[in-house]
């Protein structure tokens, strides 16, 4: 199917967690569920373990496919030790698991010590967020029979803001070799050449793992070791994800590069994040880590009603 906007739709990836297949017919919704004190958006801290039990049953409530349970900042902030992390996380870990038996359970870290207790405790899948800074991770996923998210941070350690930030530019390509090379390369694509060499080398090494390829996301990683340019420019080429073969993973939800482009406080990006989850849905991303799970569920649903994927609910108008 094609259409006339000049972006015709690209067939997602599906995402599999121990064998079950999440939302085959749309792209899946992953909600932001946070055990940290500072997080940059407010209305996503669970101060204690019955608040973010709480925040996961509102979650399921407005139609979450999975939830990401995290607890350490992303950004600079306090200092949060292996055993501080995991007595944030592992006793919501376990809350969750009992109270929603077949709700799948991410966990955002990037120790190894940390995805093996949550893992033996039930999680599903570890959303490595800091692009293998522990080369452990693989395997103990691989071992738990659980799914990795692979994401690329430009090189920096975690939690590691960036500081004007640079990628090679693309090579021009050769009208000589190739008649059908005719455009100027995007001076942007440097950041895509790197990201999908960084994201393609991660998910063969998560494979070589043991990590099911079904189970193996790629996350762009948006704002990590990145300009607003190039977040924007890779949500653009989303279908260049979507073509390393794996299920694209996107985090966009309120960041940086939406309210920079729109001049907005995190509190006030909502709007912008819908526009470039349409926009990434209908090019094929297959999962959406979201704050506001409703708003986000309703925006995918209707990209797959537009793509043809599925079916309006009701369909009467002009019939009866």
């Amino acid at each position: 199917m094609t259409g006339g906007t000049g972006l015709p739709p690209t067939a997602g990836v599906p995402l599999r967690l121990r064998g079950r297949v999440l939302a085959p017919d749309r792209a899946a919704v992953m909600a932001v569920v946070n055990r940290t004190p500072d997080s940059f958006y407010p209305a996503a801290r669970a101060g204690d373990e019955d608040a973010a039990l709480a925040a996961v049953a509102r979650a399921v409530a407005d139609g979450a496919d999975l939830v990401d349970i995290g607890g350490v900042r992303a950004g600079r902030g306090a200092e949060v030790g292996v055993e501080e992390e995991i007595d944030r996380v592992l006793p919501v870990v376990r809350r969750v698991r009992a109270a929603f038996p077949d709700l799948p359970i991410s966990v955002d870290t990037w120790r190894a010590e940390v995805a093996e207790a949550v893992t033996a405790a039930g999680a599903d899948l570890v959303n490595d967020t800091w692009a293998g800074h522990d080369p452990a991770l693989a395997h103990v996923a691989a071992a738990a029979g659980a799914g990795l998210v692979c994401s690329h941070t430009g090189g920096l350690p975690p939690r590691t803001d960036p500081l004007r930030p640079q990628y090679v530019p693309a090579p021009e390509p050769d009208a000589d070799a190739d008649p059908d090379a005719g455009a100027e390369a995007d001076p942007l694509d440097g950041v895509l050449v790197d990201v999908l060499a960084t994201l393609a080398a991660a998910a063969a090494r998560a494979v070589r793992a043991g990590v099911d390829p079904g189970s193996v996301l790629v996350d762009p990683t948006h704002d990590f070791g990145k300009t607003t340019w190039h977040s924007l420019h890779l949500t653009r080429r989303t279908p260049d994800l979507v073509a390393l073969g794996f299920p694209v993973l996107m985090a966009l939800s309120r960041k940086d590069f939406v309210g920079e482009s729109l001049g907005l406080p995190v509190d006030e990006r909502l709007e912008g994040t819908l526009a470039a989850t349409a926009v990434a849905a209908w090019l094929g991303a297959s999962v959406f880590r979201a704050h506001d799970v409703r708003a986000t569920r309703r925006t995918v649903e209707m990209v797959a009603v537009l793509r043809g994927d599925r079916p309006p609910v009701r369909a009467v108008r002009g019939l009866v």
